[in-house]
């Protein structure tokens, strides 16, 4: 099957795209759009992921659960939504801890592509979701092919930092081979938990140790306004 997403995500995941799942996948969400639903994150944004951050580039992989289902909301990062949108809640507190952490304000907006152009995946769980009904994609297959492309980076690349946040993302970690990687866990910054384990974790600064001490270069947080 011929999918756009970045060359070099391409030909790393070349085996899914021609697997069954992937083809339903790409058959349900045509026969959505002919039904009329309305589907986020728009179409060319559903790999945006993967083409600002290219899969040799991988050096951060933060791991989400479903696209934002509010109009204007998704783009195809997890917890990033395009400036001129309400920064949501998570991410709201991602920048109370980037704070705490680093003293790095926040910049006014809930655009992390700079954060994407230097090397950290933002990958959610699920690719798609219908608007105002989260979840709604959740078994349509998506898992399987984020599945694999978590797992594609901890078989084919070294001293990546994993950031799992929540219950959700820590199931992954079965995914990822820990004797060359590295795994910081916390609770997940949604209102409901951060105030459990997620303030105070200090995922910025300590990602910033881990890949200096590999003679990586470190993220810069800061986001411009």
């Amino acid at each position: 099957m011929n999918v756009k997403i970045e060359p070099e995500w391409g030909e790393a995941l070349k085996d899914e795209f021609d697997k069954p799942y992937f083809e339903k996948i790409v058959e349900f969400l045509k026969d959505e759009k002919k039904a009329g639903k309305i589907i986020y994150p728009a179409g060319p944004d559903i790999f945006s992921a993967f083409t600002l951050t290219p899969f040799s580039k991988v050096k951060v992989v933060i791991i989400g659960q479903d696209p934002y289902h509010g109009e204007g909301q998704a783009h195809g990062l997890s917890f990033s939504v395009k400036k001129g949108v309400t920064v949501p809640p998570s991410l709201v507190n991602m920048y109370k801890e980037l704070k705490a952490d680093l003293n790095i304000a926040p910049p006014g907006h809930g655009y992390l592509e700079q954060w994407a152009k230097q090397g950290v995946l933002m990958l959610n769980a699920s690719l798609t979701v219908e608007a105002s009904k989260p979840m709604s994609h959740a078994k349509i297959g998506w898992e399987q092919f984020t599945n694999a492309v978590i797992k594609t980076v901890s078989d084919k690349l070294e001293g990546v930092v994993f950031l799992l946040w929540g219950r959700f993302a820590q199931q992954k970690e079965i995914l990822i081979d820990t004797s060359k990687h590295f795994i910081l866990k916390s609770a997940h910054p949604s209102p409901f938990s951060a105030a459990q384990g997620f303030f105070g974790s200090m995922p910025y600064s300590k990602t910033n140790k881990l890949l200096k001490q590999q003679g990586k270069a470190e993220i810069n947080w800061k986001l411009d306004a």
